[in-house]
């Protein structure tokens, strides 16, 4: 007789088979908004490193890099990162949510200090900002870091 499978027998963190399928299907690297911010970004003719550790020493991956500039781009979503325009807590596991939005915001501080006592510049660019603005404020900063 087969054991049964210990992954299921854990208690889920969602509240429903259908918020689990949901937000396990969310992207860590190529979301819309930053297929949208680096495409603009290489319109403008601007070369980069995708989804990599700015500093091997600080434990974080950047969105967008540009290393020779000591530039890295972080690109948040509202709901994960708390959008002060756009966040809604969830109804359901509201107090699950809040401590994990908090942590996200906490982590997101931590990571940049540590990498600007680094040397970087850091741009934070909100998943509803609208990608060419957001690439030309960068191509101008990438361009002054050189």
């Amino acid at each position: 007789m087969a054991s049964p499978d210990p992954r299921r027998a854990v208690e889920s963190w969602a509240s429903s088979p259908a918020v689990r399928r949901s937000m396990r299907a969310n992207r860590r690297r190529d979301t819309g908004p930053e297929l949208r911010l680096r495409s603009a970004l290489h319109a403008l003719g601007l070369r980069f490193r995708v989804d990599r550790r700015p500093d091997v020493a600080i434990p974080c991956r950047a969105d967008v890099v540009f290393s020779r500039r000591r530039v890295a781009v972080f690109v948040d979503g509202c709901f994960w990162h708390g959008c002060p325009t756009h966040y809604a807590a969830p109804s359901t596991n509201g107090s699950y949510w809040a401590a994990k939005v908090e942590g996200n915001r906490r982590r997101d501080a931590a990571t940049a200090a540590a990498l600007e006592a680094a040397g970087w510049q850091i741009v934070r660019v909100w998943e509803h900002d609208d990608a060419a603005r957001a690439a030309q404020a960068i191509d101008a900063l990438v361009r002054r870091a050189g």
